[in-house]
């Protein structure tokens, strides 16, 4: 019998349990850790609460979560609670598959201003994740900037521009579901220091937001390249830019008919953020593209804004004892490899790129690598006990284990609990959801 832990219950976890399990069948026991009495990662608490048919994918982790050798286990920190070292000892591999849930700095003059958000904090806050839920923006202004122009900084601008009936369907939390409807704001500024062929926005994402009841996007046409261009793009990113050519040649006045207006800054990178204790404005230079790289012309504005959101990146969170590459913001490894043992997958492997299923074959490419260590030895000669080491362990020190058949007490009291029109209402302190299981 072969055991393996996996650090982290998101996609890149799942598809790798998936994969163990269609590998090994039988002769293989997966624990799956999370922090989290919750599992799925950022399916629960980074895709969009109003992108409901992607959340749909947890129910394949599900299938595989209800197997017999597969077992989720929650509300148990790697790194605190245990260490890596001691599952080593407990587990033949562990596979770390934490993702990358801090968010970049933006690295300019002003960023500790209050107001300031990067959107690993701003999403989840309005998905509910325990760590955000306390972040209580202030929405009472008129102007928000969202730096990047990426899907993240998409969902961020829709979220903050729809109202009312926009949300029916969604999961977006209580809290912040009468906050975004008390909001002012009325302009948002998408803020990017290249051109429109430079976007990272899909087509499906852009063009939701040509479809809002209350908010218009603007795009000038003169930052726009001539459409002969358009050609050498690859069929997706063409998609996307004529979207934007659609924005930018909607006449005026129909635009002017909704009240938020969502403009898109292009070949603007910022410089420092203004105010006195909380933001004010963003200073922002204007840049030029030089063998595709933004280059600063030295024209510099300056912009209002009352909250600002980054969309820029994010990092994954070192572990104690496991090396980590700085620059990178991820694990230090060996296309997955990092110590002998021990494995990294997912973002936590390669960094923030990718979609939901580009996890699924990264699973699949680190259990034949976790294979080919066991076949020659590098792993697994001595006997590992697994995941009954670790339950002796946890009875020893106290450890409140959530399994999945907790999970599902929770998922139901969320259901309970759910407004009108909604799937559930999350919970959104960890408190709540050890007392759902109890």
């Amino acid at each position: 019998m072969r055991h393996i832990a996996i650090i982290g219950s998101g996609p890149a976890g799942y598809y790798t349990a998936e994969a163990a399990q269609k590998h090994f069948g039988d002769d293989v026991r997966v624990d799956i850790f999370d922090k989290l009495p919750v599992p799925y990662g950022l399916i629960r608490t980074g895709v969009a609460p109003d992108h409901q048919s992607i959340k749909g994918v947890s129910r394949r982790y599900e299938k595989t979560a209800l197997t017999e050798n597969v077992r989720f286990v929650g509300n148990a920190a790697v790194g605190q609670d245990i260490s890596i070292a001691q599952l080593q000892d407990m587990y033949d591999a562990v596979v770390l598959a934490t993702g990358a849930p801090k968010d970049r700095d933006l690295g300019i003059a002003g960023e500790d201003l209050s107001n300031i958000f990067g959107s690993a904090a701003f999403v989840g806050w309005y998905n509910g994740h325990p760590q955000f839920a306390d972040l209580n923006p202030d929405l009472s202004g008129q102007t928000a900037v969202v730096i990047g122009m990426g899907n993240v900084a998409l969902d961020v601008a829709r979220m903050l521009s729809k109202k009312g009936a926009e949300f029916d369907g969604s999961d977006i939390v209580g809290h912040a579901l009468n906050a975004l409807e008390g909001s002012n704001i009325d302009r948002i500024i998408l803020l990017g220091r290249r051109g429109p062929h430079q976007i990272m926005m899909t087509p499906k994402e852009l063009g939701e937001l040509g479809r809002l009841d209350h908010a218009a996007p603007h795009i000038d046409k003169n930052d726009l390249p001539d459409e002969a261009e358009d050609a050498i793009l690859e069929p997706g990113l063409r998609k996307s830019v004529a979207i934007l050519r659609e924005f930018a040649a909607t006449p005026e006045h129909i635009r002017g008919e909704k009240r938020i207006a969502v403009e898109f800054a292009f070949f603007a990178q910022p410089k420092a953020i203004i105010g006195d204790g909380k933001v004010e404005a963003i200073e922002v230079e204007q840049t030029r593209l030089e063998r595709g790289r933004a280059v600063g012309t030295g024209k510099v504005e300056r912009l209002p804004a009352d909250l600002v959101i980054s969309c820029i990146g994010y990092r994954t969170a070192p572990i104690p004892g496991v090396p980590f590459d700085e620059r990178a913001g991820r694990f230090a490894n060996d296309e997955g490899r990092i110590l002998p043992g021990l494995y990294c997958v997912g973002w936590a492997r390669r960094g923030p790129s990718g979609t939901i299923g580009t996890n699924k074959p990264d699973g699949f490419a680190i259990v034949e690598k976790i294979v080919a260590d066991l076949e020659d030895g590098t792993i697994g000669s001595g006997r590992k006990e697994g995941r009954q080491a670790f339950d002796a362990f946890a009875a020893e020190n106290g450890l409140d284990v959530v399994t999945f058949r907790d999970w599902k007490k929770i998922e139901e009291a969320e259901a309970m609990a759910a407004r009108e029109g909604s799937p559930r209402e999350k919970f959104v302190d960890i408190e709540a959801m050890i007392r759902a299981v109890n």
